[in-house]
């Protein structure tokens, strides 16, 4: 598969965490951090979604390519090759936790999936508008092919 396509996937989950409600309603500041842990929470969901109708080869070169586009802009930060490899050992951790921890999301309940926000965000506003947030998220994943990611950025408003 061509690196373009993934560089597409990549802008379009890029395109979904700096929709700027998120930060102004859900996290004290808009850090790089919170930034990143946002985008581990869509590209968790898109993985969840697609892994229905995806071979895992696919969708671990995905994995790859994201994770390297990642890094590079860790580097860009400034960060060392010691504190890198730290910080990426700590994202992979968070986006597997993140994907255990919404396995089931269909199926729970709005105060699990709170639970869930609660423990990798803190954040300042209705944590439920934020669970709302991301059942729309799921709802445009189901209505969307993986191939639409691949082909653009696509109209990111849910």
């Amino acid at each position: 598969m061509l690196k373009k396509n993934y560089f597409n996937i990549y802008n379009n989950l890029v395109h979904f965490t700096r929709n700027k409600s998120i930060f102004s309603n859900f996290t004290k500041n808009d850090t790089f951090s919170d930034r990143l842990i946002i985008f581990l929470f869509h590209f968790s969901f898109f993985l969840k979604e697609y892994k229905k109708t995806q071979k895992k080869e696919t969708l671990q070169e995905v994995f790859d390519y994201i994770f390297k586009e990642l890094e590079t802009s860790i580097r860009e930060i400034g960060y060392g090759d010691a504190s890198i490899n730290k910080k990426m050992k700590t994202y992979v951790n968070s986006l597997y936790s993140i994907l255990e921890k919404i396995d089931q999301w269909d199926n729970l309940k709005i105060d699990q999936k709170k639970l869930i926000f609660q423990n990798f965000l803190s954040y300042e506003g209705e944590i439920s508008d934020l669970v709302k947030y991301f059942d729309k998220y799921c709802i445009f994943l189901k209505k969307n092919s993986f191939n639409s990611f691949i082909k653009g950025v696509i109209n990111h408003k849910i």
